[in-house]
């Protein structure tokens, strides 16, 4: 890992989101800061475990066959909101819709390294943030943010919720690049390494063996 000491902290634009290449954004996003503002308080957490969802042809994805719920809808949105959706009907999961409005690709976060505001962190999830639980996994990363339904559909250049360029850096190798998780419905989709993260760091949720 490389931290910058010279650049000087700054709020991702939402130009940013519009890449279409959501293979390069789940990679990139990796190392950049998390930021939730909810009654004044801020959280933030390092992004250290994502997955890519590829839109219509991807066959792990929501928006897959080019599918439109009510649900989904938010992934047509163009790059730079969120999407947030109930998984089992008891986690919250938080998403990165990407590419321009109509192109259904999103990267969900699946862990982040406690950064910022780590006693209301602790205080949400009853437990110290020296404990690798504490935001391991999707549903225990929004948890730890703060982040429900309520941010579904928020854009991420306000001040609710947004991504922080901090500097800091991963070398190719120091990043796994493996299948996702939980997707084993995709069928031959379930085997593409579409899900990265910092190989070694605590954070990062279970399976996290199966480095490249």
């Amino acid at each position: 890992m490389k931290k910058s000491n010279t650049a000087e902290p700054f709020k991702l634009p939402f130009s940013y989101y519009q890449n279409h290449d959501v293979l390069f954004l789940a990679k990139d996003l990796i190392g950049k800061v998390l930021y939730t503002q909810i009654d004044g308080q801020v959280t933030a957490g390092i992004i250290v475990e994502t997955e890519a969802y590829m839109g219509a042809v991807d066959k792990a994805s929501h928006a897959y066959g080019g599918r439109r719920t009510n649900r989904t809808e938010t992934l047509y949105s163009h790059g730079g909101i969120s999407y947030v959706y109930l998984c089992y009907g008891i986690h919250y999961l938080f998403n990165v819709v990407t590419a321009s409005e109509g192109e259904p690709h999103a990267v969900l976060i699946r862990a982040v390294e406690p950064y910022a505001g780590l006693d209301i962190i602790e205080a949400r999830r009853n437990l110290s943030s020296s404990n690798s639980r504490i935001s391991s996994g999707p549903g225990s990363a929004a948890k730890a943010l703060g982040i429900d339904s309520s941010f579904n559909k928020k854009g991420l250049d306000g001040d609710e919720i947004w991504v922080e360029d901090h500097g800091i850096r991963f070398n190719a190798e120091e990043i796994a690049c493996v299948p996702r998780v939980g997707v084993d419905y995709a069928g031959d989709h379930a085997l593409l390494p579409w899900r990265f993260f910092v190989k070694g760091n605590k954070y990062v949720s279970k399976p996290n063996k199966l480095e490249k």
